[in-house]
């Protein structure tokens, strides 16, 4: 089986070809500055790697012809700086997709393991002891800096109990990244139906690990909080820290991604699958546990949420089980242990461009 990996020099592309040592891929990455060092490429990024772009459709032309499954993991990620990144999101996210799944129709291709991520969630399940699952709405700024961080039932107002999310959740994406990862499903979902090819969409949930970008308005909140106690500072959390998250270790989501390379799906139909640790944890137990690991001070709970952030997105992982025999394998205490001092990647830049 040959396989193209886009991304492949990425945070989660590299643990991908590390997974599929032996197989026969090529692989292409952008080496975008605000996710690649300023000193050139870092150690880890493969030899034979080709540099482009997946918006430069004759290049794909010239690497697609023989492939049998494309996985697409090249994208720009995080939750941004602003809203003026959204020309940004959608150039390297849904246009690339776009131009990518077009060459693939060109070529032949017909199966694709697409990144996807949690984000397309929004909030996460909910349940009132009144009106069973419900939906709440984005939460008020008034509430949020009175330290009233829990969402309401939307029908009476009482306190809710959040559960697992399953992939038939209703999807409510509530940032520009968000809503740039939901386009990408979409668009792929339409190439399936209308070429027959089959689409596996990954829905990460909060990947860390090593070679994550570091010192970056994209990086995840791990990362951030390995900056700061790099510099001897506290890690800053948001909230109270008691949002609950599934932080799921970047070897794990390469498992996943080696599993939907080799399980193959009916003809026209995407699947989207969690991909997670099965372990649900507070940011502030990452925080804590970050600190302790490297030494260093106590987080610091501040308040506060950045605009579109939800209070909980914790995931069901009975379908990956189920349809791709996928099971994470690194505990989250072992997991963060290794991040304190994992190699990280120092990007030359932080700008959308």
């Amino acid at each position: 089986m040959r396989v193209l990996i886009t991304g492949a020099a990425g945070f989660i592309g590299s643990h991908i070809l590390d997974a599929l040592s032996g197989s026969d891929t090529v692989l292409l990455d952008a080496l975008l500055p605000q996710a690649h060092g300023a000193d050139g490429p870092p150690s880890w990024t493969p030899s034979g790697l080709v540099v482009g772009d997946v918006t430069d459709a004759g290049l794909l032309d010239e690497l697609l012809p023989g492939i049998d499954v494309v996985c697409h993991q090249a994208a720009m990620v995080g939750h941004g700086a602003d809203p003026g990144d959204a020309p940004a999101y959608a150039l390297h996210n849904d246009y690339g997709t776009a131009v990518l799944l077009a060459a693939m129709h060109r070529a032949g291709v017909r199966r694709l393991v697409l990144a996807s991520s949690m984000v397309v969630y929004g909030e996460g399940r909910y349940r009132c002891a009144a009106h069973g699952v419900v939906r709440p709405g984005p939460r008020r700024p008034a509430d949020v800096a009175e330290g009233r961080y829990e969402p309401p039932c939307p029908v009476c107002g009482a306190a809710l109990a959040d559960e697992l999310v399953p992939e038939d959740a209703p999807v409510d994406p509530r940032s520009t990244y968000a809503a740039s990862k939901l386009a990408q499903e979409h668009l792929a979902a339409a190439w399936a139906r209308q070429t027959g090819g089959s689409v596996w969409a990954l829905r990460y949930h909060n990947v860390y690990g090593p070679r994550m970008p570091q010192h970056t308005p994209y990086a995840g909140v791990a990362s951030m909080f390995r900056s700061s106690l790099e510099r001897g500072e506290a890690p800053v959390v948001l909230e109270d820290g008691g949002q609950r998250r599934d932080f799921v270790h970047v070897r794990d989501v390469a498992l996943a991604n080696r599993l939907a390379i080799e399980t193959p799906l009916p003809e026209g139909e995407l699947s989207a699958v969690n991909v997670c640790s099965g372990e649900p944890h507070t940011v502030g137990d990452l925080a804590r546990s970050l600190a302790e690991a490297c030494g260093g001070p106590a987080p610091r709970i501040v308040g506060g949420a950045r605009p579109g952030d939800v209070r909980h997105v914790v995931a069901d992982p009975a379908k990956a089980a189920a349809v791709l025999g996928y099971r994470a394998r690194v505990p989250f205490r072992d997991g963060v242990a290794e991040f304190a001092t994992a190699p990280l990647r120092r990007p030359a830049a932080v700008t959308s461009s």
